[in-house]
């Protein structure tokens, strides 16, 4: 068979996001145009001449730092090769730049292949939290956008400019919302509701600003991406009988951010 690889358009994300939520990745139904705002020249498909087989991100959140996901393929095309093609085609995208991922750990030898290097795992919790009427929260504006990426990019160890603007701003099925210093972004997925990224900048803040979003939004379950270096929030979500569905293992190819000291969750698994 012979497959082109080339940069997905926009209306193709939609197909992209169907394929993720097939197995199981969970997506919001806007979260497309937001992934594709980060950087448009950062999708990629494998077509054969009739449409999309197999998909791959590769955004370029920075100067420095990219980040891979969306890696599927269709299971009628799966071990021909086609699959592996297009994250070689895929990844030069990101230049010298060092690349990170959220891969399921079943395929940590295969990312070794390509030069990525294991530097921890991120968590899936799922499941109610308490809610607390009593704490306000303040819904994000235009004018917090700026201030809102650079704590993100504080917290996690890499900026994502374009990915934050877009993310934050309101959508039918996604808010960001403030307490105090504190932020998150809450999204209604095709199951649940998706808290990410949560930055905050201790225990105590991000228990209070995550009870007032679980009042604001009480349909559940919700579901947080967190670190496995964040221990207080792993206890946190434990403590609220929130289960741990899946992990998946963070790797880097060159050098590894270096998050900082606050409480932080991941915006999404895709994206970084």
């Amino acid at each position: 068979m012979s497959v082109r690889f080339r940069t997905a358009r926009a209306d193709e994300m939609p197909l992209v996001l169907s394929w993720a939520a097939a197995e199981g990745w969970n997506p919001g139904p806007d979260d497309a145009a937001a992934f594709y705002a980060s950087d448009p020249q950062g999708f990629f498909v494998a077509d054969p001449g009739n449409g999309p087989i197999a998909a791959i991100s590769v955004v370029n959140h920075s100067d420095d730092f990219a980040f891979l996901g969306l890696y599927l393929c269709l299971p009628e095309h799966r071990g021909k090769g086609i699959g592996f093609g297009l994250w070689q085609h895929a990844l030069t995208h990101a230049g010298a730049r060092s690349v990170g991922l959220d891969g399921v750990p079943a395929q940590q030898d295969n990312y070794r292949k390509s030069g990525f290097v294991l530097a921890g795992q991120t968590f899936r919790f799922e499941g109610q939290i308490p809610a607390d009427h009593g704490v306000g929260l303040r819904p994000a504006s235009a004018g917090d956008r700026d201030r809102l990426c650079q704590a993100e990019a504080r917290a996690n160890g890499y900026a994502k400019p374009a990915f934050m603007k877009a993310w934050t701003q309101d959508s039918d099925s996604r808010r960001t919302l403030l307490h105090g210093t504190s932020f998150a972004t809450i999204r209604r997925c095709e199951r649940g509701a998706k808290i990410g990224p949560l930055v905050a900048d201790n225990l105590d803040d991000a228990r209070a600003l995550l009870m007032a979003i679980a009042a604001a939004y009480p349909a559940g379950p919700f579901i947080i991406d967190v670190p496995d270096d964040q221990s207080g929030l792993t206890s946190l979500c434990r403590e609220w009988g929130m289960e741990a569905s899946f992990n998946t293992a963070r790797m880097y190819r060159g050098p590894a951010p270096k998050p900082g000291p606050g409480i932080r969750s991941i915006a999404t698994l895709e994206l970084g």
